[in-house]
């Protein structure tokens, strides 16, 4: 790509920065991501903070200092803490009132028209063989044969008012007395509907219905509007609910009766003919008082049944209940309609091999000096140069260069491991599992880091060490690195950290794969402390991301990414922004061949992807019952779960432990946008200023969830993703104090997450259809676990002595059996494996603990920051975090240089030593001159680093040196004599060298040796040259073994 070609600075749709690269005071702070805002000041209201302090105005600080909180960080901790539950207290409480306690408020069981106390008129499957006396039903199962009536006949409508059959008309009370002298003269009310021709079963009493052989079945007769619309309910009217039956008056009052009100409204009503409600007389009724005193009479003597209907509570009641049962119903359908689709159709066509593509060269971005047509040439490897002796793993030979590559479909690959306190037997196997992937060696990247001079809890070595072993050097100069400075994540003097850069190749298989290994060693005031150079598995991620950014970007370089970028350079035989994916995995994880493949596949497919994962299996799966309860959840988390979200290109979560992002994506032709290695992402993820609870949950315990949640919110229209083909293997937690230690990282972290993306407006979808909303349903589920599996239980135990009579009453039943069986429904269908359902047996046995026991247990532990006994290292205290603050840091410490301003100081600095053993000869002076910073590049080849720089500051590196303009040196003799610094940084006077003839033993820098006189300018003496015995990381090259470096102080020696 030609400078100033198709580049980001010339498309600024792709990335609004412009030329803030080149122009610093043009960039505008992004807003913070992190909702919890850091307070610089005291003075400053946070509402959240006074907040906390109201909900534990109890707790005074002298109490708290009594109990050992004696930080005014940790007291207001754990007053968050405290506020926290209080409110998942508060939401569970909701959350249970609403199921239960919301339907007896609005709907007691005294106005319950429900299934228990209502069978429904002409109901043939519920309400066989029973008929209507008096608004109830009875049952005929047994009546007896009374010659007049044939009861049988009758109930072929179940639910029939037979009540004109039974002497009743005359002896009730409330039409003797009405209270209104009008009223009493009504006709409706004075007729007696028993007449000696109809009333053949005897009176209204118990005896009669023994006699008969009916009985009560103790529920009402039950009407619906639609049935007073039919022919056989003519005469049919309700009265506030009370189902009169009119037929016995009308039959022998067929015509008005004058100056009769009462006569005219039932008449009236009775002619009204509406579908629905159109025989409801309880307005007319109570419209005038001798009406509204005949209603008591008129519901005694023809009372046939009541409307079967909700009162308004009820109602409401049942609204809210199936409104909630279709919301939750709907989510858990679609999840799982959604998984198979995706199962089925959707992540084989992401994984397939993609055609072949275009040949297309790396770009950086705007501003940036390191461009493809400025790349490396790597000239022949000569003895001159150990650090380079060996080559890299593309096969190159002798004359190999790094020129404008074709890429095509294997796209260069990080392959990030970040080991803490893992076994040896973990970290070979993920490293061998790495190497041997069906990809090409010269395409991958082993790149190691571990996190400080730490050994593990029962490990006799340092994990350090235990990487280093697995590296196989191609020279051994190369296995004697400096430390090199860089910023780290922490607060304090710790921001200064120093690491080591070993380069080499890992070899197994058939494969030589090139290997990086960063070893945080820590800054100097902290040699012969626990853990030195430790910052977290976030600061490891940041070296890496951190570096890539300022590649792509060409900014600022501290000393460590100039190494990193040297060595890559070297070992890949191309620049580092040729890289265009990374991968992560953990120590203890090991891929399948298979997957690294699959991954860059749908990478290839699908440029819009910006991050993807695969499935991550359990490798102990039988060790203790601890992890066979952890199969089926490992399982119903990735297909159901991570399936579901991948349709929508919005999975929320990539786990730590086998996860890719794209570092840049391409767009159009020669154009590059940066996705992890954005700088908005960059700097969020690398805050070290963690003043909240919030922040620290983010950042100390969650950082792969975050990181996710950050690339969803900084590009909400690209996608995230989950392949299941892509298939690796990790060790999970076999004792029970490791889960809930485990768990409750986890399960916090994701509860802070989950409130960073439900801000995120622009997800894909809207309102309840929406992952918005999803998101927010998530995090309600996540809070009110406990309270869901108490439900769940009281929910069991009612329906186990509850007779279920209706679909009503079995609709939260039903619920419950789809939630908890519906994924091994999903097994069947796309995986096949039946071993799954007994897994599923194993965990619903456990479900107790997932829903109660781990939850709770985070709860109250919002305020511990600590990884606790997940990763236990020797010397470690309990409650060791990376938030404290310790001493001040010096920004001095760590310089920060230009890529061209690095490699102009190394080209000078081996000009320099090419002319003074040109000019001086063999002296006993003669010895290689490295200065600090240079390292062992000093000793590269300058052709290996022929650069072109487009900007007017920057000439060829072959004329960063002139010899011809270099000043004598101040006091010398004949000639220009270099001093030299050693490691103390104290420098050396100079002094003259006078021309004599020294004497044959006369003592060198390094001890007695042979001198040289100008007469034997070809002696076979050579200068002095690194040892090519195998050194020990705290082991140094000739005089440095001599002077104090801060650096091999410690536990470690020379880290």
């Amino acid at each position: 790509m030609a400078p100033g070609g198709n580049s980001i600075a010339n498309a600024s749709q792709n990335i609004q920065r412009g030329r803030t690269l080149i122009r610093p005071d043009r960039y505008q702070e992004p807003p913070p991501l992190l909702t919890g805002k850091t307070t610089s000041t005291g003075t400053m209201f946070d509402p959240w903070t006074f907040f906390s302090r109201v909900v534990t105005f109890w707790a005074f600080s002298p109490m708290l200092k009594a109990l050992g909180m004696s930080d005014a960080s940790m007291q207001q901790a754990w007053r968050e803490k405290i506020t926290l539950c209080f409110l998942i207290a508060c939401m569970g409480g909701f959350v249970a009132f609403i199921t239960i306690g919301l339907s007896s408020v609005l709907c007691p069981s005294t106005d319950a028209s429900n299934q228990q106390n209502y069978l429904s008129y002409n109901d043939s499957i519920n309400g066989a063989s029973l008929l209507g006396i008096n608004g109830w039903q009875f049952n005929i199962t047994n009546a007896k044969n009374t010659g007049n009536t044939d009861f049988f006949s009758l109930a072929k409508t179940p639910g029939t008012d037979i009540t004109s059959l039974f002497q009743h008309g005359t002896t009730i009370p409330a039409c003797q007395d009405t209270g209104n002298a009008v009223s009493t003269k009504f006709a409706a009310v004075t007729f007696n509907p028993c007449t000696a021709g109809t009333c053949t079963l005897g009176s209204l009493t118990q005896t009669t219905y023994d006699g008969l052989g009916i009985f009560n079945s103790t529920r009402q007769v039950g009407y619906d509007w639609t049935n007073l619309a039919g022919e056989d309910l003519a005469n049919f009217f309700v009265i506030d609910g009370n189902v009169l039956n009119l037929t016995p008056y009308i039959t022998s009052n067929p015509n008005p009766l004058p100056d009769d009100e009462l006569d005219v409204l039932i008449r009236y009503i009775l002619k009204q003919n509406f579908a629905e409600g159109g025989r409801d007389a309880t307005k007319l009724f109570f419209r005038l008082p001798e009406l509204e005193a005949s209603i008591d009479c008129m519901v005694e003597k023809y009372r046939a049944g009541k409307i079967d209907k909700d009162t308004p509570g009820c109602f409401v009641a049942s609204i809210i209940l199936f409104c909630s049962l279709f919301i939750v119903l709907s989510i858990v359908l679609a999840r799982f309609f959604m998984a198979l689709i995706f199962s089925w159709f959707i992540s084989r066509k992401l994984s397939r091999t993609p055609p072949e593509m275009p040949r297309i060269s790396p770009g950086a971005a705007a501003g940036a000096a390191i461009r493809p047509n400025q790349t490396m040439e790597m000239s022949a490897i000569s003895p001159s140069a150990p650090l380079m002796a060996g080559g890299g793993s593309g096969g190159a030979g002798s004359n190999a260069t790094a020129r404008l590559m074709e890429i095509g479909n294997d796209l260069y690959t990080v392959m990030l491991i970040t080991c803490y306190s893992e076994n040896t037997e973990g970290i070979r196997g993920t490293v061998e599992s790495l190497a041997a992937t069906d990809y090409p060696d010269d395409r991958k990247l082993l790149f190691l880091i571990a996190d400080g001079i730490i050994t593990g809890h029962g490990e006799t070595m340092s994990t350090p060490d235990m990487c280093l072993s697995l590296i196989t050097f191609d020279d051994p100069a190369m296995k004697n690195p400096e430390p090199k400075a860089y910023m780290a994540v922490a607060s304090g003097a710790k921001q200064h950290n120093c690491a080591k850069v070993y380069a080499g190749h890992y070899v197994c298989s058939g494969h030589k794969v090139p290997m990086i290994l960063v070893v945080k060693s820590g800054n100097p005031g902290e040699q012969g402390k626990p853990k030195p150079g430790n910052r977290g598995k976030r600061d490891s991620q940041l070296i890496l991301m951190n570096f890539f950014s300022r590649v792509t970007y060409n900014d600022r370089m501290t000393p460590l990414d100039f190494e990193l970028f040297q060595k890559i350079t070297y070992l890949m035989k191309a620049t580092p922004d040729y890289f265009e994916l990374v991968l992560m995995v953990d120590a203890d994880t090991k891929v399948y061949e298979s997957s690294l493949r699959l991954l860059i596949n749908c990478m290839v497919n699908d440029n819009l992807i910006m991050g993807l994962c695969g499935e991550t299996k359990i490798a102990n799966k039988r060790d203790s019952w601890v992890t066979a309860i952890q199969v089926y959840e490992y399982f119903i988390s990735h297909h159901l779960a991570k399936g579901f979200e991948a349709v929508f290109g919005g999975v929320t979560c990539l786990p730590g432990c086998f996860c890719m992002y794209r570092l840049k994506a391409r767009k159009g032709d020669g154009d590059w946008i940066p996705i992890i290695t954005k700088p908005e992402i960059v700097q969020e993820y690398s805050s070290n200023t963690i003043d909240t609870l919030h922040q620290k949950n983010l950042l100390l315990l969650g950082e792969d969830r975050f990181l996710t949640t950050l690339m969803l919110r900084n590009f909400p229209f690209r996608k995230m993703v989950f392949t299941p083909q892509a298939i690796c293997k990790t060790v999970v937690p076999d004792e029970f104090k490791v889960l809930l230690s485990q768990r409750r990282r986890w399960i916090n972290s994701t509860i802070h997450n989950l409130f960073e993306l439900v801000l995120v407006r622009n997800l894909c979808g809207t309102f309840c259809f929406s992952m918005q909303f999803v998101v927010m349903m998530d995090l309600v589920g996540t809070l009110t676990l406990p309270v869901a599996i108490v439900l769940t239980v009281v929910l069991i135990v009612s329906m186990a002595k509850t007779h279920i009579t209706s679909f009503t009453l079995a609709v939260p039943l039903i619920l419950l059996i789809i939630v908890l069986f519906s994924p091994a429904f999903l097994i069947l269908v796309t995986t096949r494996k039946w071993v799954y359902l007994a897994w599923m047996l194993v965990y619903l046995c456990a479900l107790p603990i997932w829903n109660f026991v781990l939850p709770v247990y985070a709860f109250w532990h919002f305020d511990d920051f600590s990884w606790g006994e997940t990763r236990k290292v020797e010397g470690e205290a309990k409650g060791d975090d990376h938030s404290k603050t310790d001493g001040v840091f010096d920004p001095a410490s760590v310089p920060l240089k230009r890529w061209e301003d690095y490699e102009r100081k190394r080209v000078r600095a081996k000009k320099r030593r090419e002319r003074n053993e040109r000019d001086l000869g063999p002296t006993h002076l003669t010895h290689n001159i490295i200065d600090e910073e240079d390292s062992q590049f000093g000793t590269f080849d300058d052709n290996r680093s022929n650069l072109s720089f487009n900007n007017s500051n920057a000439q060829d590196p072959a004329h960063y040196f002139d010899p011809s303009k270099e000043a004598p040196a101040k006091n010398s003799g004949t000639g220009y004599y270099p001093s030299y610094r050693p490691q103390s940084q104290a420098p050396l006077p100079s002094r003259p060298v006078a021309p004599v003839q020294p004497h044959p033993t006369a003592p060198g820098p390094w001890g007695p040796q042979q001198n040289f006189t100008p007469s034997s300018p070809n002696s076979n003496s050579r200068p002095l040259q690194p040892s090519s015995a195998p050194l020990g990381p705290g082991q140094y090259v000739g005089a440095q073994q001599h002077n104090p470096n801060p650096y091999n102080q410690g536990p470690y020696q020379g880290f």
